[in-house]
């Protein structure tokens, strides 16, 4: 069962809803189904991108040789 974010049109309430795909979502303010979904941001605790050693040009990890990359 997927969790989406909806914003309810009528009230204007935010909230994340348990959704299956035989139902119909409700706002659990005023129980309005004039929903509008919303972009989902997704977070992870204690996830970081991994450090990457200097590429060839000392600047970037592009291993296509010095100045090989388009930034440089």
């Amino acid at each position: 069962m997927p969790i989406y974010e909806y914003a309810c049109s009528d009230c204007g309430r935010k909230f994340e809803a348990l959704v299956r795909s035989d139902t119909v979502p409700q706002c659990p303010g005023c129980q309005s189904t004039q929903l509008e979904k919303q972009l989902s941001v997704f977070a992870t605790a204690g996830a970081s991108a991994p450090d990457l050693p200097p590429g060839p040009c000392g600047t970037c990890p592009h291993a296509s040789g010095p100045h090989g990359c388009a930034a440089h």
